[in-house]
């Protein structure tokens, strides 16, 4: 048992012990992929999406990408959270903007609830990239806001609670492409429409993640500050590395970094991960936490192709960040 997560219990949290002679601090999935990239008919590819706990089963937004390229977003359930019903259709945003329910294009969710409610965040064609905003209550209709932020912007990831009083955001600004810049930012919102008193969180650091960061799943909340796993990247002279690795934020300013682990969680090493539309890419959208055991379960797009999962205990990461945040393993 554990006390280290300050949240809920899921009773059905899809789960698999360390395999044996295992001694990573994340370990992978046996059922990996666990959605493959034809799920839908005419998709190209199902990656980089996000799952919530919802009413005893579980719910997601999922990003697919069809067979003419274009990203749209679509919603899913499962009662084990391991095996996914994804609705034919496209979400259908409800909106009496004209100007703002314009959907070009959409890709990367995230969903956090928050009170009363599921806010679904997202990379959204506006101009550019920018951070869309929408809201739920069933996973059947969808409700959206206005864009968060000026394009351009990726990783629109909410805390799941107000802080100062304010809904709060962190965010990765960048450009129109995919160049080799971007650190994270900590924004506050009274509305959920006016977005300010921005922080810097956090730069590229390690060899690992020295060209960009992002952050990953929802901030899960601990007795040591709010537990973040973010995606970085490494160019390489074959192209760009997306891994995974984790740091604790203040639980009171998010945008104070209290620990970093200096190596990464995960990285590209099997097959699904290492081959696809984008080789070598490990990229956390979500994460489900059992407060009473500690347990999380971590989803992830692997090579922009198919969905993985990955599982840690909370204590044991949040030991291996705090005694880790050098170079050496000394």
């Amino acid at each position: 048992m554990s006390n280290m997560i300050i949240g809920s219990a899921i009773e059905n949290m899809p789960w698999e012990d360390r395999p044996k002679g295992c001694t990573d601090v994340v370990w992978r999935s046996s059922k990996n992929p666990i959605i493959t990239r034809d799920a839908i008919k005419n998709s190209n590819s199902i990656f980089n999406s996000a799952v919530v706990p919802y009413k005893g089963e579980f719910r997601g937004v999922f990003r697919s990408d069809d067979t003419c390229r274009v990203q749209k977003l679509y919603c899913g359930r499962s009662s084990d959270g391991i095996n996914w019903e994804i609705k034919p259709n496209p979400i259908k945003f409800i909106s009496d903007n004209d100007e703002i329910n314009n959907f070009v294009f959409g890709y990367d969710p995230r969903v956090c609830f928050i009170e009363d409610r599921y806010y679904v965040t997202w990379c959204n064609g506006y101009h550019g990239p920018t951070i869309g905003v929408a809201y739920t209550f069933d996973f059947d209709k969808f409700y959206q806001l206005e864009n968060a932020f000026l394009p351009c912007n990726r990783n629109g990831v909410m805390f799941p609670k107000r802080i100062n009083g304010n809904f709060a955001m962190l965010s990765r600004p960048s450009d129109n492409g995919h160049t080799n810049f971007g650190d994270i930012f900590y924004s506050e919102s009274p509305d959920m429409t006016f977005w300010g008193r921005h922080r810097h969180v956090m730069s590229p650091d390690s060899a690992w993640d020295w060209v960009k960061i992002g952050a990953g799943p929802i901030p899960i909340e601990t007795r040591e500050g709010w537990l973040l796993f973010y995606h970085g990247v490494l160019e390489t002279c074959q192209g760009l590395n997306y891994s995974m690795g984790a740091a604790i934020l203040d639980a009171d300013k998010p945008w104070k970094v209290k620990y970093r682990a200096k190596p990464y969680l995960l990285a590209p090493r099997t097959q699904y991960e290492c081959v696809g539309d984008v080789p070598n890419v490990v990229f956390p959208c979500a994460a489900l936490c059992d407060a009473p055991t500690g347990r999380i379960a971590i989803y992830y797009g692997a090579a922009d192709t198919v969905v993985a999962m990955a599982y840690t205990q909370v204590d044991e990461l949040v030991e291996f960040i705090k005694t880790h945040q050098e170079f050496c393993y000394d």
